[in-house]
This record gives C-alpha cells, sequence and structure tokens, in this order.
C-alpha cells in the first residue's frame, strides 16, 4: 500500500474519531426493526409459518430497503459492548504508532465502559446484546452472554494490557477465558471433535461454525497466556469440529444443522481470521491447509468482477442490498492478517480500501451502512459496522507503520 494510501487512510480515521466524539457511543442497529415485542413477535411468525410471517415483517423490510431511517421509529439507540471492544482495539492501534496519549486515554475508556457493562448475572466477565434477539430457535434474553462477542472484548483487554501492563486487565482477561471455558456446552461429534453452544443456555443446540472458531481462538490464546492445558484440550475439541466442518470446495456453512446452511463473506471471515490466529500462535499445519482451501473459495466466489466483497455466495434468501460495510470491515481484517501469503487477497485488499475511500465515508466522518438495490443506508450503527471498519482501518496503519504485521506462520516457519 503506497505512501498516499496510508496518508488518507490516516485522514479518514481521524475524521472519523471527530465524528464519533460528536455523535456519540449509542446507536440505532441492524436489528432495530425487530428488537421490540412487536418486531420480534413477526419475526418469530416468520420462522414458524413463512407465508403468513412474510406479511407481519414486510412493513420492516420495506423500510430498511426503502426507508432505512425508519429504524428510529422501532427501537431505540443502545451501547454495543461488541462495538466498544473494537473502538478500544482501534485506539490501541493508534497509541502505539502515533504515540499520542489521548488514543490510550480513549482506548481506556472503552474497556472501563466494558467493565461496567458486563452481563450483572454471571460470576464471570462476559458480554453480549442489549436487546432480545429472535432467531430461528427462540429468543435470546437481553444480557445473555454470547460465545461470539468474549474474543473480541478478550483482544482489546489483552491489547491495552501490552500497552500499560496494568494487572487489573489480566485479571479481567483471566475471567473471560474461565467464563468460555465452563459456561458453553460442548456437544461430541466425535472423541476428539465438539461444537460448542452459542450461549449458555442448556438448550443452545450448537452447531454454529463461527461459534466454535472463535471459542477456538480465545481459548488458544488463554491456554499461552494463563498456561493452562486445559483450555488449549477444549480449543483443540472446538477447533477439529471447525476443520471437519469445512466444504469440499473450501467453504463453511453458517451452521451444521441443515437450515442455516448460506454462505456469506463476513462470517467466512469469521472463521479463516480465527484459523489464522490459531495457525500463528501454534504452527498447526491443519489450519495452513484450511486457510489455503478457505481462501481459495473466498477470492473466488465471494468477491464480484470489480474485486468488490459480494454480501453472499450462497444466499439464505432473496437479498434486499448490494454491498455491505461489515464484509468491507472484516475482509480488511483477514487480508492484513494474511498479509504476503495470498498475492490474490494482497491485490483484493487494495481494491477494497479504495473504494471504501472514494464512496464510502460521509461528509460528517461515519461510513455508510450498505449500498442497496437503490441508493444508500446511511444511518451510522456502531456494531454494523462502524467500529469494526475503525478497528480494521487503525488495523492497517499499524501493519503499515510498524513494519510487522500480525500474519500467520506457515508450516514452514512454525
Amino acid at each position: 500500500m503506497g505512501e498516499t494510501l496510508v496518508e488518507k487512510v490516516e485522514s479518514v480515521v481521524s475524521r472519523f474519531s471527530n465524528w464519533l466524539d460528536g455523535y456519540g457511543e449509542t446507536s440505532y442497529d441492524h436489528q432495530s426493526f425487530f428488537a421490540s415485542n412487536r418486531g420480534r413477535s413477526a419475526k418469530a411468525l416468520y420462522y414458524r409459518k413463512p407465508l403468513l410471517g412474510t406479511l407481519a415483517v414486510s412493513p420492516m423490510v420495506f423500510c430498511e430497503v426503502f426507508v432505512p431511517s425508519a429504524r428510529t421509529l422501532f427501537w431505540k439507540p443502545q451501547r454495543f459492548p461488541i462495538a466498544d471492544a473494537h473502538y478500544a482495539m482501534g485506539f490501541a492501534f493508534l497509541a502505539e504508532v502515533l504515540g499520542a496519549e489521548k488514543y490510550y486515554k480513549r482506548a481506556v475508556h472503552f474497556l472501563e465502559v466494558l467493565q461496567e457493562t458486563r452481563c450483572p448475572d454471571h460470576e464471570d466477565y462476559c458480554w453480549g446484546y442489549p436487546f432480545n434477539w429472535e432467531t430461528r430457535g427462540g429468543t435470546i434474553k437481553e444480557g445473555t452472554p454470547l460465545i461470539t462477542t468474549l474474543p473480541y472484548v478478550y483482544e482489546a483487554f489483552s491489547q491495552v494490557y501490552e500497552i500499560d501492563k496494568d494487572q487489573k486487565w489480566w485479571r479481567i482477561m483471566r475471567s473471560i477465558a474461565q467464563h468460555a471455558f465452563k459456561s458453553y456446552r460442548d456437544f461430541e461429534i466425535s472423541p476428539n471433535t465438539a461444537t460448542c453452544a452459542y450461549t449458555p443456555a442448556l438448550d443452545d443446540p450448537g452447531g454454529v461454525i463461527n461459534a466454535s472458531a472463535y471459542r477456538a481462538c480465545l481459548l488458544t490464546r488463554a491456554a499461552l497466556d494463563f498456561s493452562e492445558d486445559q483450555y488449549r484440550e477444549v480449543a483443540n475439541r472446538n477447533l477439529n469440529f471447525v476443520l471437519a466442518s469445512q466444504n469440499a470446495d473450501g467453504s463453511w456453512y453458517y451452521s451444521t444443522d441443515n437450515q442455516k446452511d448460506f454462505v456469506d463473506h463476513f462470517h467466512t471471515c469469521f472463521v479463516l481470521k480465527a484459523l489464522a490466529k490459531i495457525e500463528r500462535l501454534t504452527g498447526d499445519c491443519r489450519c495452513t491447509n484450511a486457510i489455503e482451501r478457505g481462501v481459495g473459495y473466498y477470492v473466488r466466489f465471494l468477491f464480484d468482477a470489480q474485486g468488490l466483497p459480494k454480501p453472499f455466495s450462497r444466499a439464505p434468501r432473496l437479498t434486499v442490498y448490494r454491498r455491505e460495510l461489515y464484509d468491507y470491515a472484516e475482509c480488511i481484517n483477514l487480508a492484513i492478517l494474511l498479509k504476503g501469503g495470498f498475492p490474490e487477497l494482497d491485490g483484493l485488499l487494495s481494491t477494497v480500501v479504495t473504494d471504501l475511500l472514494v464512496r464510502w465515508q460521509k461528509s460528517d466522518g461515519s461510513f455508510r451502512t450498505r449500498q442497496l438495490l437503490f441508493g444508500w443506508d446511511n444511518v451510522p450503527m456502531h456494531r454494523w459496522a462502524q467500529s469494526q471498519l475503525f478497528r480494521s482501518l487503525c488495523f492497517l496503519l499499524y501493519q503499515h507503520l510498524q513494519k510487522s504485521p500480525e500474519t500467520g506462520l506457515s508450516c514452514a516457519e512454525s
């Protein structure tokens, strides 16, 4: 990435940071249309009786496609722990490469917020969503811990700990690891393979592939941080499930439940990122092989003819938008992690960043959320995916300015 582009990214990040100062740390969300009791009831009906449910959800879908700002009529702005974690990491990257005390203080601020917003009914530190989330399997109640949120928060505390060595961050990391280890059920597939639950709920069926990838990654890291072999044993069982679930073409379905067999952009990135981090920590050649196959699929089927992210290669339903900010954020993250290992992916990174800088940042400094079939969704949503993109661009600056990218190990290097 040339110096001119780096300077542009630095300017974009600075403008976004100024916007965040003025806009505040709460926002509407992708799920705002369905977070109320009425919205959840309509969504639940859609899952139970698709034809009748389609009529019930059609007003929300219409607004999502044609009047995105109408989400303000359906729910309220909220704070999202997963966004706070991404903002903490982004500002920590800036603190490391630019040396400004203000960025370190912003990172610490978001960690302090995370301390305050943990799930209150659990012994160890954990986080979830601040709304009742209606899913195909039922309602996940507000404040239910999610294994898909924990790794980001763990990484945020770890990143700031590396800067200031404050032991309170270390203690919280240990608590997060303990929660991840003991609070999510494993479902044995074979003696050495298990899928984990998405939540601690006793009726959680498991089977979501990115959930097991997240837990495997977190516990692999925690096993090394705290010299805990029991963490590594559980991580390996979940990792084996992720590896065994890879399709012959290199892709992963969202779940192995034979219902959610779609393949989308950012969930593919989630799985590949987890494998890349595990590979870097352990040198596991099985991860190397899965990454090679997964990236092969990813670059062939999840980008369009312009080299820009496609939301789906195998869609679960009619897609009502063309492009997704979340896909851009996760594409950048993945490409940086694997930089230098896949020339085609390196080229796509440049294309994606260039398009992002040209078309996606608004005059106020925030980013567009989606390119719709007609026009744009310009409602800024911290979880979807203002914070993720901010973190990815800060990571890009860190990688370039530090000259030491967080890339994976190959088998030859392990």
